[in-house]
């Protein structure tokens, strides 16, 4: 289900959850993988802004939570027989947009903030149309409550930009950076996994 309220310049389209569910052993690798990158990010951003102390909590119960859908996608990868191989690529789509964000502290500060935001409501946006196209009822469940939760995601990370910098600033941002979500996308190589282009 496309949601329009949040900031995406546009929804994927369904063959890449046809393309997911066709081999989705490997989406789920990737899927394990973004978690635990997800986790290590919050932590990081902890690490870097701790001066900003309204970011610290919120940041280490994100973390928390990501470390738990680590463990939820490896009990699946488990279950399903899977050789778990830790997966460390550097993920094209986040790469793109990291290359972008601008560099004085202040600005990279909230420019990090809106594309964490920004990943977290593409990652709802695709955990609901792959529920969607899955056949299984336990995984169609499993990927409907995980696409609230990345709404959730969203909102900690706007909530924090907007603690500290002006709501203008904060739209700016994220209409320059969600042109460049979705420029990331489209570039995107094609492959079965959360961050993968669409097949044509």
């Amino acid at each position: 289900m496309w949601t329009p309220t949040l900031p995406l310049q546009h929804p994927s389209s369904p063959r890449w959850a046809e393309m997911v569910c066709g081999q989705f052993d490997r989406f789920l690798l990737d899927h394990a993988a973004c978690e635990r990158k997800a986790s290590a990010l919050a932590m990081s951003l902890v690490c870097k802004y701790s001066h900003y102390v309204a970011l610290i909590e919120p940041m280490v119960s994100l973390a928390r939570e990501e470390l738990e859908h680590f463990a939820q996608v490896y009990r699946l990868i488990r279950k399903r027989n899977i050789p778990f191989v830790v997966q460390d690529e550097k993920d094209p789509y986040v790469r793109s947009m990291l290359g972008h964000i601008r560099t004085g502290r202040e600005e990279r500060f909230l420019d990090q903030l809106v594309l964490s935001a920004l990943i977290e409501a593409r990652g709802y946006e695709r955990f609901q149309l792959l529920s969607e196209h899955l056949s299984d009822p336990e995984l169609q469940t499993f990927y409907q409550d995980l696409a609230r939760r990345e709404v959730g995601h969203y909102r900690i990370f706007i909530q924090i930009a907007e603690r500290y910098f002006p709501s203008a600033a904060v739209e700016e941002a994220l209409a320059r950076i969600s042109r460049l979500e979705q420029q990331a996308l489209d570039a995107a190589p094609v492959q079965p996994i959360l961050h993968g282009g669409t097949p044509i």
